[in-house]
């Protein structure tokens, strides 16, 4: 487990930075233009990016003879984008605030599922990868704990414009943190050199591995509700004649999701299917009870009973790609899949800006509607049978990689 504190502190930083932008950008753009909607849309052009640049990021990771300078130069040009969004947004033209956006949302599947993707080099297989993946699912928490809290904080202080220095500065953190890890010799072999087709091949392996295609496409039908959510909050918390709470209700959600992930860890048994499906299950009900509150307060709680619910959600899907990701492809899968859920988010926001004059009471039960339907559709899609046992099994008994980007080495098949 050589690096694996320095990649949490990594991963910890990196994701304060990308939690925070979502109340952030919603904040500042209330702040400066009186418009959440304005808000919105730059939120989308920061997280459409995704599944473009997802399956670019984990063939380069896969590929590149330097993956030290990929991944902390990613990071930095994170770091550079929020600085620049703060400057921006609503002072120059919005194209260029967009343009902007969209260029910093292009390094984010590096924070997500490329960072991800370094576990398996990290720490051997079995079941202490199992918990290194409870642990990584846990720095989303925890960054999603501070960071909106601190940018709640900074808007009820005065400004959200501080907010965002913070979070470029943590990103910058997260870059020189990840120079230092001790990636290793990555070996680029002629078939990971010169295969422009390989850049599909974590989108195929997502479609034709059933255990994969279940999971992102429930993932993703999820976050189609959950990339709304913090714009939702806002408004639900402005019904109320408070519009800065929308921080208290994601910090609450946020709090809940690091308590489930960390209990997640000390149940690593539990087919990771049968977890993300429950997961899935109680956010959607918890949310959609929340939108009809009488209160903040009842509203925080159950906000945080929606975070326990989803905070097994990541460590089971990180397991699902880590034991059915095919050799040679682990980055694209994590990356892609990643990517996926995170522009799936972007439609969210996209629709909510556009629906911002409806009822937030309808906004916020849809959102725990599309949750719930995510669900069943795992249900109706993920494999019958002992598929998820062998899929458990192999995460426990996978290869452990050469180095934190080198593909894991050949093993039996998991899934169908």
């Amino acid at each position: 487990m050589h690096g694996f504190g320095r990649y949490l502190a990594a991963a910890v930083a990196a994701r304060f930075a990308s939690e925070g932008m979502g109340l952030a950008v919603v904040l500042l753009a209330l702040e400066r233009t009186g418009s959440t909607a304005y808000g919105a849309f730059v939120l989308t052009a920061w997280l459409a990016p995704h599944v473009l640049a997802a399956p670019l990021a984990g063939a380069a990771a896969e590929r590149t003879r330097r993956p030290r300078l990929l991944h902390a130069g990613a990071l930095a040009g994170f770091s550079i984008a929020v600085a620049a969004v703060a400057v921006l947004l609503g002072r120059a033209p919005t194209p260029a605030v967009l343009a902007v956006a969209a260029l910093g949302g292009a390094c984010g599947p590096m924070v997500t599922g490329g960072l991800s993707s370094l576990v398996a080099g990290l720490v051997p297989a079995g079941a202490a990868r199992d918990r290194a993946y409870a642990w990584d699912a846990a720095t989303y928490n925890a960054a999603a704990v501070s960071a909106p809290a601190a940018v709640g904080l900074a808007a009820a202080a005065g400004s959200a414009e501080p907010a965002l220095a913070v979070l470029a500065l943590a990103a910058a953190v997260a870059a020189a943190l990840a120079a230092s890890l001790p990636y290793g010799a990555v070996p680029v072999t002629p078939a990971a050199a010169g295969r422009p087709a390989g850049l599909g091949a974590g989108l195929a392996a997502l479609w034709q591995v059933r255990e994969l295609r279940a999971i992102t496409s429930a993932t993703t039908l999820a976050f189609v509700g959950l990339g709304s959510l913090t714009t939702c909050s806002v408004l639900w918390a402005g019904r109320l004649g408070s519009p800065d709470a929308g921080g208290v209700l994601m910090t609450a959600f946020a709090v809940g999701a690091l308590a489930g992930s960390l209990t997640a860890g000390r149940i690593a048994g539990v087919e990771p299917g049968r977890l993300a499906r429950w997961a899935m299950a109680g956010t959607g009900a918890a949310l959609a009870t929340a939108a009809f509150a009488p209160s903040l307060a009842v509203g925080a709680v159950l906000f945080a009973v929606a975070g326990v619910c989803d905070g097994p959600l990541l460590t089971a899907t990180l397991r699902i790609r880590a034991a059915y990701a095919p050799d040679g492809v682990r980055a694209q899968v994590f990356t892609l899949g990643a990517g996926l859920k995170l522009t799936a988010a972007s439609l969210g926001a996209a629709l909510v800006g556009f629906a911002a004059q409806a009822p937030p009471q309808w906004l916020l039960s849809g959102v725990g509607a599309l949750v719930l339907a995510s669900a069943l559709l795992h249900g109706l899609a993920a494999p019958r049978g002992t598929a998820g046992a062998r899929g458990t099994a192999e995460s426990a008994t996978g290869p452990a990689a050469a180095s934190a980007t080198a593909p894991g080495g050949r093993r039996s098949r998991g899934g169908p």
